[in-house]
């Protein structure tokens, strides 16, 4: 079993920036792929940004990209992610994610709102 546990979320004004973090525990011995998706109010979920345990491959969402970027420490066993520029649309609830051994996980989520 993999808990996820996300911190840093806020409110901000636009073009503002946020950092949130991410930390899983567990039995973790195996790679892994970590990760933020979003819920906006009326709107499905999406991607955000995913990073594979070693920090070589990163994927993001074509919303965000150029926006965001998101970092790991394979270590410590923790994702972030740095936002950058924020607008009002990326108001939502940030869900971190781990994909590990077959199973995807999903962290409470942590509110960020963009508005002046």
């Amino acid at each position: 079993q993999v808990q996820l546990v996300e911190s840093g979320g806020g409110s901000v004004q636009p073009g503002g920036s946020l950092r949130l973090s991410c930390a899983a525990s567990g039995s973790i011995v195996k790679d892994y792929v970590m990760g933020w998706d979003r819920l906006a109010p009326g709107k499905g979920s999406e991607l955000v940004a995913k990073i594979t345990r070693n920090g070589m491959i990163t994927n993001y969402g074509d919303a965000v990209k150029g926006r965001f970027t998101i970092s790991g420490d394979s270590a410590q066993k923790m994702v972030y992610l740095q936002m950058n520029d924020l607008k009002p649309e990326d108001t939502a609830v940030y869900y971190c994610t781990i994909y590990y051994d077959g199973v995807n996980y999903r962290g409470k989520g942590t509110l960020v709102t963009v508005s002046s």
